[in-house]
């Protein structure tokens, strides 16, 4: 059986730069408030009219050129996202569309910032079972129309950013290579510490004037416990990778965590006795931009060479579900 190998990658954020001190306009809040508890400085924002589809297109471009591919090379597309440009269809067909292709299928992923993990999941298995040979793996989001940008809304409009990652994977017959395993966990009884109440079936109508007033259709979170359970199932879930595949921390070249926070981040490392060279964050840069922080972090890693042949890199990711995962890379 065929492994799953990273053929290439590729990411595009919006223009738009948004410091911290762009906020003190909206809400109460300062740049120090916000680099204390989050890390971040800066964020992109997508222009107004341009949706996650858009971003996903471009940073597809990216990866296919990285590749040296065209987009008719590809076999199906994989769309991971907690922002899709509209309630249906998916973004995978808008993805589809605006390559200029046809017919080949498109599955959305809906497991917010767990997302790329899960699709790397599904992914690895075509790929192994030989039903596609090439996938395109996205990643893309647009937060910012969706922010509560006042003080009501302040402890979450400040974490997130729009942007996309892709990847394009397929089969090696290197048995030294490719991806070595994937690991999915969720508990949906905390479903209610991370979540949006707003936009599915649960209300009848689904929206009205006084759900809206609410602020209903704005996620919210329970952020003491969100990092409490992100800081332990984090680790938990890169212990199963490596007890898997008979490694320890010591053989992980590059661990590659969602870019929730900083603080979840640091405090990850520190649980995993892990250096600060074997550790990535870009959320200073961009950040929390869910499903696609993973591969825009990644492709950062492989541009500046961080990445060599043979290196294990462990992604990991932990959202709203609650949803989290890891999987094992040898690049």
């Amino acid at each position: 059986m065929p492994r799953t190998e990273f053929i290439s990658t590729g990411f595009y954020v919006p223009e738009r730069v948004v410091y911290n001190d762009e906020f003190t306009q909206w809400m109460d809040t300062s740049d120090e408030w916000i680099r204390t508890r989050t890390g971040i400085t800066e964020r992109r924002w997508a222009a107004e009219g341009q949706l996650g589809s858009d971003l996903a297109a471009e940073a597809t471009k990216v990866a296919l050129e990285h590749a040296g591919m065209r987009a008719g090379d590809l076999d199906c597309i994989v769309y991971c996202t907690l922002s899709p440009d509209y309630f249906f269809p998916g973004g995978g067909v808008y993805l589809q569309r605006k390559l200029g292709l046809a017919d080949i299928p498109c599955l959305d992923v809906r497991n917010q910032c767990t997302g790329f993990i899960y699709g790397l999941s599904v992914a690895d298995a075509w790929i192994k079972s030989g039903q596609y040979n090439r996938v395109l793996l996205v990643g893309a989001e647009v937060h910012s129309t969706g922010m509560d940008l006042s003080t009501r809304g302040r402890d979450l409009a400040v974490l997130f950013g729009d942007g996309a990652g892709a990847a394009i994977l397929g089969p090696t017959a290197d048995a030294g290579r490719g991806v070595l395993s994937t690991h999915l966990f969720a508990d949906g009884s905390q479903a209610e510490l991370l979540w949006c109440d707003l936009g599915g079936t649960a209300h009848k109508p689904r929206m009205t004037p006084e759900h809206l007033e609410a602020g209903l259709h704005f996620p919210v979170m329970q952020g003491r416990e969100v990092f409490k359970h992100a800081t332990t199932k984090m680790p938990e879930a890169v212990a199963a990778a490596l007890a898997t595949n008979g490694l320890s921390t010591a053989d992980i070249k590059l661990l590659i965590p969602h870019q929730a926070n900083l603080r979840i981040s640091e405090m990850v490392q520190r649980r995993m006795g892990l250096r600060d060279d074997q550790v990535y964050n870009n959320i200073q840069r961009y950040g929390n931009t869910t499903a696609a922080s993973i591969p825009i972090a990644l492709d950062e890693c492989v541009q500046a060479g961080r990445l060599a042949r043979g290196d294990l890199v462990v992604l990991t990711a932990f959202g709203s579900g609650f949803t989290w995962g890891s999987a094992a890379v040898r690049w």
